[in-house]
């Protein structure tokens, strides 16, 4: 009995020392998964072209829909200038109206809905772009509701989207050593539900096991055109310099408010850097602060391994907050570029007919 009782907590205390180190990019080694398209080349060009050429090849007869992540509900609106942006271009553009802070099958729910009223008031095609969980969350939508959506929906990318899972959630929610304690998964839910007023489900539907369940019973349809978009970001001089200068800025007396955007902007950027730091010494992996590359890529998509030292919350801030990379698009060029890439996928594969442009 002793031996048995020792010989348990042993393996519990070497699984909790592994921690995900067997589960990233777990997906990408299932036998028959279909394979992926390398299609960085063709995002670099479409931006290249809106950047630098204003070539605007988005089509007006279609609608677009952006999703944003956990947590989009607290601090500056997600997508909210990326938004302003396609409209300026005379495009049919909505952000969904989710609770950030709720599970992924509630969400899916409300972008059901969302993607029904955008199609019926518009009566165009919707091609949908879901940042971090926002993915989960509209990838969810289509897999869970596809029959009723099948004819309202033209393309989905995931951008920046744990959709094998993510390392952080699990290992945060996995099980202490000894079975009944987990001081972890009690102290994230008192935040979860008690500080946030959400649902600690919105954090266990990233984990590995709670991916491996839904992906089992809920994969995403094989006609539907799909582009995975990931980012890598790291400490460097330049990151450590900007993070120096902010917080001279936070100790300075005569704080604008757009010295406070920024150093609010270069606090999460420095925090990402870290983490992606982290990431890499413990697990060899590269990511963007929060998503591992491996794990952003769904089974048959388009990948976009973007090469920018870019952080997980870049995409969805404001469109001019390009301070990492001078004289490079800004984010909501990106978003274009990202629907640009997936129309075009689903042309080729005959999945949409677009009358005009």
């Amino acid at each position: 009995m002793v031996r048995k009782f020792f010989g348990s907590l042993l393996e519990r205390a070497g699984r909790a020392l592994k921690a995900s180190e067997d589960d990233i990019g777990w997906l990408q080694r299932v036998p028959g998964m279909p394979f992926v398209q390398d299609g960085t080349g063709k995002f670099d060009n479409l931006l290249f072209n809106i950047k630098n050429y204003n070539q605007h090849t988005l089509p007006k007869s279609l609608a677009y829909l952006l999703v944003p992540g956990l947590f989009s509900n607290f601090g500056p609106p997600s997508f909210a200038d990326t938004q302003a942006y396609f409209q300026r271009l005379g495009l049919d553009c909505e952000i969904a109206k989710i609770d950030s802070e709720a599970g992924v099958i509630t969400n899916a729910k409300k972008i059901k809905k969302c993607i029904k009223t955008l199609y019926n008031r518009s009566r165009k095609k919707v091609v949908i772009l879901g940042h971090s969980k926002g993915g989960l969350d509209a990838a969810a939508a289509l897999s869970i509701y596809w029959h009723k959506l099948e004819d309202k929906v033209a393309g989905l990318v995931l951008a920046q989207c744990p959709y094998a899972g993510n390392p952080i959630a699990s290992d945060i929610l996995r099980q202490g050593s000894f079975q009944r304690v987990n001081l972890k998964r009690e102290v994230m839910e008192l935040v979860m539900s008690g500080i946030l007023k959400g649902d600690l489900r919105a954090i266990e539907d990233l984990t590995y096991k709670k991916r491996r369940e839904f992906l089992e019973e809920n994969p995403l349809p094989k006609q539907l055109p799909v582009v995975s978009f990931h980012t890598q970001t790291k400490i460097n001089h330049h990151t450590l310099k900007k993070f120096y200068e902010v917080a001279k800025v936070e100790f300075s007396s005569n704080t604008t408010s757009n010295d406070s955007n920024a150093s609010e902007l270069w606090s999460i950027s420095s925090g990402l850097a870290v983490l992606a730091t982290v990431l890499q010494l413990r697990y060899g992996v590269k990511s963007d602060g929060l998503v591992t590359r491996e794990d952003a890529e769904a089974p048959g998509s388009i990948v976009v391994r973007y090469g920018r030292n870019l952080d997980h919350c870049w995409i969805v801030g404001n469109c001019s907050n390009d301070v990492q990379d001078s004289g490079k698009a800004n984010n909501s060029q990106v978003c274009e570029a990202l629907f640009a890439l997936v129309i075009e996928m689903a042309q080729m594969k005959g999945f949409i007919n677009l009358r005009s442009r």
